[in-house]
């Protein structure tokens, strides 16, 4: 057997082995304190309200997913081009940077009343406090990639009369590129977290039903079986985001850095 695979199967029953020893533990749990549902049920309870309520679950995991996907994209993009702004001035990085971790330390909960009250309980509300959530990872790690071309080769642009456009399209812009796919890995898993907060408030008065507005709903209704299902839920899209992030990163570094 290969290496790679042995280290995957490995890997693999690793993850395997904590879940069912975890399972094991909170059966057990709640057998030996004899815990009532509504406090805790037991993971077959948590399984049973997942399946009844499955197409529930399932209509707004995608609505989350496409919140989380489509806040992720316009990170990216926002993101990578205030990361080229600050890469052309020192003076921008020096005036708008304050501002980018200012939005990263204020937390989401304080923000979204306001953005409530200036944009209303739609769905492009929970897109722009997910993207909040999102950008400072991106704009982060960019800014660093995009600064760190080693000085050699600056100086051998510099020498062959580059412009600073060729400089950026030519040498700063691939050297950021892994810099990049880092910080879009991270704020893939922020993503999710940022769509379920957002619909906390969102959903309220929207027309469309997410993660975060069945986590209220069951919340309310002391369905603590059905409110651990759709945490498992949201665990699942947060790591289907993530690797779909990660095998698309893998998918274009293999082709940008192949030498034919």
């Amino acid at each position: 057997m290969k290496r790679p695979v042995r280290e995957s199967l490995i890997t693999i029953l690793s993850v395997a082995s904590v879940a069912v020893a975890v399972m094991v533990a909170w059966q057990l749990s709640v057998q030996f304190f004899d815990l009532p549902k509504i406090l805790l049920p037991t993971p077959w309870q948590v399984l049973e309200a997942g399946w009844q309520r499955r197409q529930e679950l399932v209509a707004a995991s995608l609505v989350t997913f496409m919140t989380a996907a489509i806040s992720l994209i316009v990170a990216i993009t926002i993101g990578s081009g205030l990361s080229i702004l600050f890469s052309q001035s020192r003076l921008l990085h020096r005036a708008f940077f304050p501002y980018v971790v200012f939005l990263q330390t204020v937390p989401i909960v304080a923000i979204a009343p306001l953005l409530i009250i200036w944009s209303g309980y739609e769905f492009r509300t929970a897109v722009i406090a997910t993207v909040i959530i999102c950008l400072f990872p991106i704009v982060n790690n960019v800014t660093t990639g995009l600064q760190a071309a080693r000085v050699e080769h600056r100086d051998l642009f510099h020498l062959y009369g580059a412009s600073r456009l060729q400089t950026l399209t030519r040498l700063q812009i691939p050297t950021a590129i892994p810099y990049l796919l880092l910080g879009a890995r991270i704020s893939s898993g922020l993503a999710v977290i940022g769509a379920i907060v957002a619909e906390f408030f969102v959903s309220n008065g929207a027309n469309y039903v997410g993660l975060g507005a069945l986590m209220t709903r069951w919340q309310g209704l002391l369905q603590t079986d059905a409110l651990i299902a759709a945490l498992g839920m949201s665990t699942l899209l947060g790591l289907l985001l993530f690797a779909s992030v990660d095998w698309l990163g893998r998918i274009f570094l293999s082709r940008y850095t192949r030498v034919d």
